[in-house]
């Protein structure tokens, strides 16, 4: 007959082959990448940077865990044809494709190339024969079922065409590269300076290559908001000179190029895990044979405790005496009770006082709680966030809505993605595997992070704490010179004319009238009338306007 023992492991391996049975792991994506980097071109002067560029890009994706990374600089134009060829027949049955550039790009007549080292470029028509254009880098990437990224660090200061011959007055011949619209679906071109603009070459590597390697394979950092912070880090880093610029769209989908690793299991890992799990298994099946089985396999500790009450309040519900495994804890256990007990007769007075007492030891026995209680759970997570730096309030045990904020941040930093809406095991298990700060310390205004704590910004004499948490310097007031009107002297009042008192003169109504001897004005009270020469108008043979005053 098989011990308690193995009918529990056994139980656990069927429940282990069924959930593996129901729950297939999805087949990883495939990631392909070409990088192409031109330093050392024979016609014109060499670049210094690209090849150091295209070397940061290809150790930053085989660090990322790309598939294939197949790196070439220096490629003249045939190699880098067949170079784009066999990428094309990679990417076949990739899920993610992407095409790295740096080097000399072109733009004629609104399509864009990119030069390969052995390129010469005499004449604007060259361009065709000697230069492969960025539809032919499109087309290697086209077979991609997700994503198909191109990046062009190629937007540099170009000798070529300073010196390019023009076979047709009316062909365009473009500074940087011309904007550019994907026709296929899922498509990226990203451009380290915008259309019509050139970028800047950088020291060892460009200012373009160095925010990329930095936030492009961030683990599940969507594309899009990748490329955005790349183009916050250039913008900074080159005073505003330089904007790179994305073209194409994605759908509604984050679309990152290196997925979130799985969080390890936290039951591998945590000693408790496996015991846990062994006692929700006992608690399953809810019949003293597990409940004792368990406490064979784990006789001491929390889920020990917490199976011997199961034990207990399934003896109380039925009126029998728990029966329990005899193991040296049990033993040790029960001879703790016997002197407890033995104390207590003592200091009781006679029969009734011992059998008061067992009565009472029996209901405590059945009033036993089978586990913590949600609050208990919650002061505990609540705890443990406090000490990985994600929450600031106290471990009061009520799940509100600041300990909800506080386990959303710790899924953000630590990769997980527990239910912020209630407080697990499960999620406690896992940040105690956490030893040290998570979520990183964010300080007031006029305060900064020094380590574990917020410090005061003491700024020196002459400057201020100003708008971006960073000391400025005061600007000295510039004097202004202020008239005083105490100090004017005073002006002397001149008495104004006073009207001389008399009858009042008649004045003008506005009108003029004219005659021989020439024109007055119509005076107040009168006005004009015609008149002809019979009836005493000024003129003869005709008349004229008269001033009647009544």
């Amino acid at each position: 007959m098989m011990n308690s023992s193995g009918f529990l492991k056994l139980y656990r391996f069927f429940l282990a082959v069924g959930l593996l049975l129901v729950c297939q792991p999805a087949l990883a994506e495939k990631r392909v990448a070409l990088v192409l980097a031109n330093s050392a071109y024979q016609n014109v002067a060499a670049l210094p940077n690209p090849v150091n560029d295209g070397a940061m890009i290809a150790a930053t994706l085989k660090e990322a865990g790309f598939d294939v990374v197949d790196s070439r600089h220096d490629l003249p134009a045939l190699e880098t044809r067949r170079a784009l060829r066999d990428f094309a027949d990679r990417a076949r049955d990739a899920d993610i494709a992407v095409v790295y550039y740096a080097g000399h790009g072109l733009e004629v007549d609104g399509t864009n190339y990119l030069i390969p080292v052995d390129a010469k470029l005499e004449r604007d028509t060259d361009v065709y024969d000697e230069a492969f254009s960025l539809d032919r880098v499109l087309l290697a990437i086209e077979p991609a079922k997700q994503l198909r990224l191109v990046i062009l660090d190629a937007c540099r200061d170009n000798p070529f065409a300073k010196v390019m011959k023009r076979t047709v007055a009316s062909r365009a011949i473009g500074r940087g590269l011309a904007k550019v619209e994907p026709t296929s679906p899922n498509t990226l071109i990203a451009y380290s300076a915008k259309a019509g603009s050139t970028a800047l070459d950088g020291d060892k590597n460009s200012p373009f290559t160095t925010a990329l390697a930095k936030h492009l394979t961030t683990p599940g950092l969507d594309v899009r908001r990748a490329f955005g912070f790349v183009r916050d880090d250039v913008l900074k880093n080159t005073g505003n000179r330089q904007e790179p610029f994305v073209y194409g769209s994605l759908g509604g989908d984050d679309m990152p190029l290196v997925p979130i690793k799985a969080a390890p299991s936290t039951r591998a890992s945590n000693p408790q895990a496996e015991v846990r799990q062994d006692y929700e298994l006992a608690q399953q099946i809810g019949n003293k044979a597990a409940l004792n089985a368990f406490l064979a396999q784990y006789p001491d500790g929390f889920y020990a405790d917490l199976a011997r009450s199961q034990l207990a309040k399934i003896a109380a519900e039925s009126g029998q005496k728990p029966q329990q495994v005899d193991t040296p804890a049990n033993k040790a256990s029960e001879s703790k009770v016997a002197v407890n007990n033995a104390a207590a007769d003592q200091a009781t007075a006679g029969p009734s006082a011992a059998a008061k007492n067992q009565g009472e030891r029996a209901t405590n026995l059945a009033a036993l709680n089978p586990g913590p209680t949600q609050a208990d759970i919650a002061r505990s997570v609540q705890t443990e966030l406090r000490r990985v730096g994600c929450l600031n309030a106290a471990a009061d045990g009520e799940w509100n809505a600041a300990s909800q904020r506080s386990l959303a941040l710790f899924n953000r930093y630590a990769g997980t993605k527990f239910d912020v809406k209630l407080a697990s095991i499960d999620t406690l298990d896992a940040i105690k595997l956490k030893s040290s700060r998570v979520c990183p310390l964010i300080c007031e205004h006029g305060f900064k992070a020094d380590g574990d704590r917020c410090s005061k910004i003491v700024c020196s004499e002459g400057s201020f704490v100003n708008d971006d948490n960073e000391c400025e310097k005061q600007r000295a007031k510039t004097p202004t010179a202020r008239r005083n009107d105490n100090d004017r002297p005073d002006r002397a009042v001149r008495d104004r004319p006073k009207p001389e008192a008399g009858s009042a003169k008649p004045q003008a109504s506005g009108q003029i009238v004219c005659g021989l001897t020439g024109c007055l004005p119509v005076a107040r009270g009168c006005h004009l009338e015609f008149r002809t020469t019979a009836q005493g108008g000024p003129y003869e043979g005709g008349g004229g306007n008269i001033q009647i005053c009544k």
